[in-house]
């Protein structure tokens, strides 16, 4: 039996050539396209280019060309079905299975399209036909500043409220799937079917391979009656909370931005993209789920979630933030973006442009673990039982994280903030060794202004070093656990060799350090709340001390890989090459 056709189209949208080939062959992004040496042949100068847009790869000098199931079938021995159970797994999808089911589902999902794609042409047409029934429509859209090149990319429609399409359509479909369609529903007391979306201006809903699964529309005439948007219903082929508004544009173009903004509604997205920011979607008029941001996270590094500037806009943000904290990832991040109040990206893209709209965007956007402490933080008194409650709250979804290094990051965070608010701090130096108030080390001075200054990878640095001043009597007994350690501020490092060096000799209790240095240490390391609930436990406290020693090791890997590659952009060296593959290789392990 063929696979489907919108089962292997589906698997294509969810992965991008690159991500694929990336796992076999070394590239190199080179203008739209990625860039290596050939893996159908051995050779020094690269002929090998991936085209993300197009969904192919092609070897200039063997002539192979494909998309991402020829590639695994010609270079890893796959048959076809092998390929396809392979990368269906990658995009995370479920095994296809054969059955009579399956066929008929599958028929039914062609019904089911050609339904949508009939009802969207019809009511297409409605639109920019000579008719007297469409005027307020147009009248409507003027008004909103859309105009002709609007409705053809994204094929809006208009039905007038005395829609005779159903029974246009029932003489192409069956009566049973028009119904099934959502589309339509029966009057029983007129004994007739009436178009669910009549009076409406339509905004077609498509799936990530671009065929019609739904369909929103909104009012044109006022009417507090009625609601002013509504989308189909679920049906089988469409749930709301699975798909988002505009996701088949902007997952074409994701190899050119790394974010993306979620809004609210179909207005946001078409103003957004008419003044050139392509990279947008929306909810369907729900919470936002996981699924959503899930799916969001195939394609973009970065979601900026973008709701309206008023009460029940935050509101929402705040549903969004903790349902989806929980998704974080080292390489993903969630941000929100606050528009002034009373505005809408619809209205404040289109009053202040495109480049003001992106300059306030870069400005204001806060990430998602800040704008939840800001949150509970600046809706509290702050009084020590508010202050227990909001820890007892911020504690529970920090573990909520499902990757364990973003998860004790962000609780790190979250108690280092609140520590801001206990009555008295405890001085690091004064638990394990008296601090000599001597000449301080030279390098040391003057380095410690702003804490905005310090990058990720010092926060863990400082995060390593509070752990050994912490344990000082364990290291000296333990100095096999300082071999390899990596550190990248130069100041970090040279405090690092002088602890080493007094713990080789034995006279570590007398250590000459910047008082403000070990200020800096104690407040920036996000582990210390984590390390002094475990001070008797120091297998414990190993295990965090080996976690930050292996996060630095990655990164002093991942910094070699893109020397390396720059190099071998240039020089496109074999054994450059064979160095980046060793090193990839090890940071795998690692």
């Amino acid at each position: 039996m063929k696979y489907p056709k919108e089962y292997l189209e589906e698997i294509k949208s969810r992965l991008k050539v690159s991500t694929v080939v990336s796992k076999f062959v070394a590239i190199k992004k080179r203008g739209k396209e990625f860039v290596g040496l050939s893996p159908f042949k051995n050779e020094k100068t690269p002929s090998f280019t991936i085209n993300d847009e197009k969904g192919f790869y092609h070897c200039f000098s063997t002539g192979e060309h494909g998309n991402i199931f020829d590639f695994l079938m010609k270079t890893q021995n796959l048959k076809f079905g092998e390929a396809v159970r392979s990368l269906a797994n990658q995009a995370g999808l479920q095994p296809y299975r054969f059955t009579e089911k399956d066929e008929l589902r599958e028929k039914e999902w062609n019904i089911y399209t050609e339904i949508y794609s009939t009802y969207i042409e019809r009511n297409k047409n409605n639109m920019i036909s000579s008719n007297i029934s469409n005027k307020e429509v147009l009248d409507y859209l003027k008004k909103r500043n859309l105009d002709h090149k609007s409705i053809e990319e994204f094929n809006l429609g208009y039905v007038p409220f005395d829609s005779k399409t159903f029974l246009k359509l029932n003489s192409l479909f069956e009566e049973k799937n028009l119904k099934d369609s959502g589309l339509f529903y029966l009057d029983e007391r007129k004994n007739e079917y009436v178009d669910r979306f009549r009076g409406r201006l339509i905004f077609p809903i498509y799936s990530l391979t671009g065929k019609p699964i739904a369909v929103g529309g909104r009012i044109i005439k006022e009417n507090k009656k009625i609601a002013k948007y509504i989308n189909s219903p679920e049906t089988n082929f469409f749930k709301k909370g699975n798909n988002l508004y505009n996701l088949n544009k902007a997952r074409k173009i994701s190899n050119k931005y790394d974010e993306v903004y979620l809004v609210e509604g179909y207005m946001d997205v078409i103003k957004l993209y008419n003044n050139q920011i392509y990279n947008c979607v929306a909810n369907l008029g729900t919470a936002l789920t996981n699924k959503q941001i899930l799916l969001l996270g195939q394609f973009f590094s970065e979601i900026v979630i973008c709701f309206d500037g008023d009460e029940s806009g935050y509101k929402a943000a705040l549903r969004g933030a903790e349902n989806s904290l929980k998704f974080l990832q080292p390489e993903k991040q969630i941000s929100f973006l606050f528009l002034p109040n009373g505005e809408d990206p619809d209205s404040f893209v289109e009053s202040k442009g495109k480049e003001y709209f992106l300059k306030y965007s870069s400005d204001n956007k806060i990430q998602i673990h800040k704008f939840i402490f800001n949150h509970y933080l600046n809706n509290s008194k702050k009084t020590p039982t508010e202050l227990a409650m909001i820890e007892k709250k911020l504690s529970i979804l920090a573990n909520s994280i499902d990757d364990n290094i973003v998860k004790k990051y962000v609780l790190g965070f979250f108690l280092d903030q609140l520590s801001n608010f206990l009555p008295q701090k405890i001085n690091l130096t004064q638990k394990k060794y008296k601090l000599n108030k001597a000449k301080s080390l030279e390098i040391t001075k003057n380095i410690y202004k702003d804490s905005q200054k310090f990058s990720s990878t010092e926060i863990k640095e400082f995060s390593l070093l509070y752990i050994l001043l912490n344990n000082l009597d364990f290291f000296y007994h333990r100095l096999d656990l300082l071999h390899d350690l990596s550190f990248f501020s130069h100041e970090n490092k040279i405090l690092f060799e002088l602890v080493e060096q007094s713990l080789k000799n034995g006279d570590y209790n007398n250590l000459k350090i910047d008082r403000k240095f070990l200020e800096n240490i104690n407040r920036f390391a996000t582990v210390k709340h984590i390390v002094k609930k475990n001070d008797e436990n120091h297998s414990k406290v190993l295990d965090i001390f080996d976690d930050i020693k292996k996060d630095l090791k990655t990164y002093g890997l991942e910094l070699r890989i893109q020397e390396l590659e720059s190099k071998f952009a240039k020089d496109f060296s074999q054994n450059t090459f064979d160095e980046i593959r060793k090193l990839k290789k090890e940071q795998n392990i690692n």
